[in-house]
Order: structure tokens, then sequence, then C-alpha cells
């Protein structure tokens, strides 16, 4: 048995925003490849809020706050579930999506209000940008770019395809 320490995980970078029905629909495909993977697959929520979309910005940094107290894939999948009400009631939504994980939600408010994150989610829209991104949802997996705005129809096959090929490049 080979003793060596096991590889790096594959990194799948999910380039989303969370008033975007289509990154909704593409959790699907995120859960159907972490049950596939586990943890020899690191994905990772890129932030790339579209300007049609009003709320998404504080989303995206409300989504920050989430990670820095332990829940950001519960948070994201949460408010994700809620596009369109977050399209209607804006900031309480993402509050009360905070309460109602047992977040503090007088933190989430804080740091909207101080744009603690906001750095954060510049910098992942500037590489967004950088890299061709143009619309969510996006992914990026071993140097590849596959586009799921359009449509995400054999999007999670090309991914697994990938990423079957870079673990077994590892060894």
């Amino acid at each position: 048995m080979n003793e060596s320490t096991p590889a790096a995980p594959v990194v799948l970078d999910v380039w989303c925003e969370l008033q975007c029905p289509d990154c909704h629909r593409a959790l699907t495909d995120v859960h159907a490849l972490r049950a596939r993977y586990g943890d020899r697959l690191d994905v990772r929520l890129r932030h790339f809020p579209l300007e049609k979309h009003k709320h998404a910005y504080a989303a995206a940094q409300a989504a920050e706050e989430a990670a820095e107290q332990g829940k950001d894939w519960p948070y994201i999948e949460a408010v994700l579930a809620r596009t369109a009400e977050l399209g209607r009631t804006g900031e309480p939504l993402l509050i009360e999506v905070a309460r109602e994980l047992g977040l503090d939600a007088e933190e989430f408010d804080t740091a909207l209000i101080d744009g603690r994150h906001m750095l954060i989610v510049d910098a992942d829209q500037a590489e967004g940008k950088a890299i061709g991104v143009t619309g969510t949802p996006t992914y990026v997996i071993g140097g590849e770019r596959l586009d799921g705005g359009r449509s995400q129809d054999g999007l999670r096959e090309r991914i697994e395809e990938i990423a079957d090929r870079l673990l077994a490049e590892q060894g």
C-alpha cells in the first residue's frame, strides 16, 4: 500500500450569484458531484453578481458572512431556493435566512452595512471577468471553462470527464 500523502482534491470553481434561478438549478449537479467524488473534489463558490439582479451583490457579501460563521453552503442553498423572493424583498430576506439557520443575524446586518466582505466579492468578480466569465453559473475545472448560463445539458457529464481525467493523472 502506498503511504504517500493523499492527492490534493481537484478544484471545481462554480461562478454563481445568489439571485440567479439557473444557479439554483445547478445545485442538483453540485450535489451529484459532491456525492460522487466526496473530498476528492473541492467545490468552491465564486461570486459573480450580475448587474441585472440588484440584490446579488449584497447576497454575495452575506454568503461570505455565512462562511465566516461556518455555514457557507447551507446559507447559499437556502438563499438560492428563494431567488424570486430575494428579488422582491432584498436584504431583509438575507437576514431572515441567517436567522433561520441559527446564525448571528445582527452580525449579518452589520456586515452588510460596513461592507467588510466587499473586497472578496470584488476580487472574485474581477477574476471571473479576466477569465471570460460572462454569466452564471459558469464552471471552471482543470483550466477549462464551461458556461452553464445558456444550457446546463451535459455539463455535469463534462465536469465528471475532466475530474476523472485529473484524478487519474494524480495516480
